[in-house]
């Protein structure tokens, strides 16, 4: 099947689901977590390898039912991310609730308008791209700009940025990420560049590793590098859900002084902050990423 024809199929579908009420999405996340955890067991050994590695004093019935519950919200995950091409901005804010929005009109009376913020692949992180306009209270829309890899699906990929695009948002491959953001503050537009900074670097790219829920992690120093380099301030998105479809971000400042930090500092407590979040409430991580997989030698 072409790609066009493929990604024709694929928006029809999406489009169609997302035009059913939350209700019956999260019935059929209830169905579509029966298959996915007890029938095609979705990546099982993963999950529970990562989750008795993070968390060795559980006992296996507690591993057991944390296993449980994170793939319940993996399903949710999936039909709100389909909800996206449908949601309007106002019921999308609804359900997101920014708690400090002020952080971001205090550095902008510090001279700044650009800014980095780090979360990690908790919640929905697919709906934090339609979190942010107007946060500085002015009438002046703020941009959102996400760092991404492309897919290697051409289809998938153009659903995805399709999806993450709805709402005065725009996408940075990461490849020309540096070229990019330059060119963001130079326009001196109020503007936020996102990174998903829990992600495993390639082999290659390794340049700092620390502890992190109880194993020696690689960590990704890219927001840190681009940061010092423009002297861009770094906040990390702290997301929390008080119900089901529903999500809170508190904004947490790293630095607002990346070129004085010293090197690494701005990873570590972006490590640190992540890892405070997950160990509130694991089950809303993305367990089944191999983030492991490259180990010290």
């Amino acid at each position: 099947m072409g790609n066009k024809l493929l990604y024709a199929l694929l928006f029809g579908l999406v489009k169609i689901h997302a035009l059913l009420p939350f209700r019956a999405l999260y019935i059929m996340s209830d169905i579509l977590y029966f298959f996915t955890y007890h029938v095609f067991r979705y990546r099982r050994k993963t999950v529970a390898k990562n989750l008795s590695n993070s968390f060795p004093t559980k006992t296996p019935a507690e591993l057991a039912a944390l296993e449980r519950r994170f793939y319940h919200h993996f399903t949710d995950i999936i039909v709100e991310t389909v909800k996206l091409a449908h949601i309007s901005k106002e019921d999308l804010l609804r359900r997101v609730e920014i708690l400090n929005p002020d952080i971001f009109v205090d550095l902008i009376a510090q001279g700044h308008t650009c800014f980095i913020i780090t979360f990690a692949h908790y919640g929905n992180w697919e709906w934090f791209t339609g979190l942010f306009t107007n946060l500085w209270g002015n009438g002046a829309e703020n941009k959102l700009y996400f760092i991404y890899r492309p897919l290697s699906n051409k289809a998938f990929d153009r659903l995805f940025l399709y999806l993450r695009t709805r709402f005065s948002t725009f996408g940075i491959k990461k490849n020309s990420a540096l070229r990019d953001i330059i060119n963001i503050k130079r326009s001196g537009e109020p503007s936020i560049v996102g990174f998903v900074a829990d992600q495993t670097p390639s082999k290659a790219n390794i340049h700092y590793r620390t502890q992190f829920l109880n194993q020696d992690t690689a960590f990704f120093t890219g927001p840190e590098r681009i940061a010092g380099k423009l002297d861009l301030p770094v906040a990390y998105g702290d997301f929390s859900s008080p119900k089901r479809g529903h999500y809170r971000v508190e904004f947490k400042l790293i630095t607002d002084k990346p070129k004085e930090t010293p090197e690494f500092g701005i990873t570590e407590q972006f490590a640190r902050l992540c890892e405070e979040t997950i160990i509130r409430y694991p089950a809303f991580w993305l367990w089944t990423h191999k983030r492991w997989k490259h180990q010290p030698n």
